[in-house]
């Protein structure tokens, strides 16, 4: 996968593409090795990843998002990506090649509240006010899990960043609430939004808090493209190699 160039925007200079019945919003240019597809139908996912340079198609994936039984956040927020990865590389499969491999990455982001609650989107207002009255004056995480499907396997990891909020009058709750900004976000915050005039500091990676860790996702895109194109060029080596 190449990024842009320095002078390109993602947008720019783009071709028709065979993902149009999946609901492309970015689609692939002629320089691209590899097919990279975001399993998710997050705007703030699909701006990061851009923001990052990578070409990409994407293909949301419907999954349940609830969590198992004494499942812990990190094992749930990994679940997810990997479910996500998964059921979207299953989908598009018959469209891997070795010239043009398939990558499909997925991602789930949640709040723990500091009682340990995992906080998702909120239900109604009434949630949304419960949530933020959780994460008033006190420090939370942010956890996002990741997921890298390919032909060989999926990998995964997960990124913890922790979240001051100072503390909330009811007004402030009511005035948020009223602007519609935390209806379908998990934790019923954004951090890019208003909000982020309540949160003093953070511990960790900023994008994750808006819902893709840049740099974990980077340094997996990128190491798994190297192993393929190092696996690439070592076929014709043992291929050259039996024929003496």
């Amino acid at each position: 996968m190449k990024r842009l160039q320095k002078w390109q925007k993602p947008g720019e200079g783009y071709t028709a593409s065979g993902f149009s019945d999946v609901g492309s919003y970015f689609v692939l240019i002629s320089h691209n090795k590899n097919m990279l597809v975001l399993a998710s139908a997050s705007p703030r996912r699909k701006e990061l990843l851009a923001q990052a340079g990578f070409i990409f198609t994407i293909a949301p994936a419907a999954i349940p998002e609830d969590p198992m039984p004494d499942e812990s956040p990190i094992a749930y927020v990994v679940r997810l990506a990997r479910e996500k990865a998964q059921a979207v590389y299953a989908q598009l499969s018959a469209q891997n090649n070795e010239d043009d491999p398939l990558l499909v990455l997925g991602a789930d982001t949640t709040v723990v509240a500091p009682n340990g609650e995992i906080l998702g989107k909120p239900s109604d207002p009434a949630d949304t006010a419960r949530m933020l009255r959780l994460l008033s004056g006190a420090t939370h995480q942010v956890i996002t899990g990741v997921a890298l499907a390919t032909q060989a396997g999926v990998e995964t990891a997960a990124e913890v960043t922790h979240v001051t909020v100072l503390t909330l009058s009811e007004e402030e709750i009511a005035a948020y609430i009223a602007t519609g900004e935390p209806a379908d976000k998990a934790g019923a915050y954004a951090i890019q939004g208003s909000a982020a005039r309540w949160i003093p500091r953070i511990h960790g990676c900023f994008f994750n808090v808006v819902g893709l860790p840049l740099a974990l996702v980077s340094s997996m895109i990128e190491g798994t493209i190297s192993r393929i194109e190092k696996s690439a060029r070592a076929i014709p080596e043992t291929a050259a190699a039996s024929s003496i």
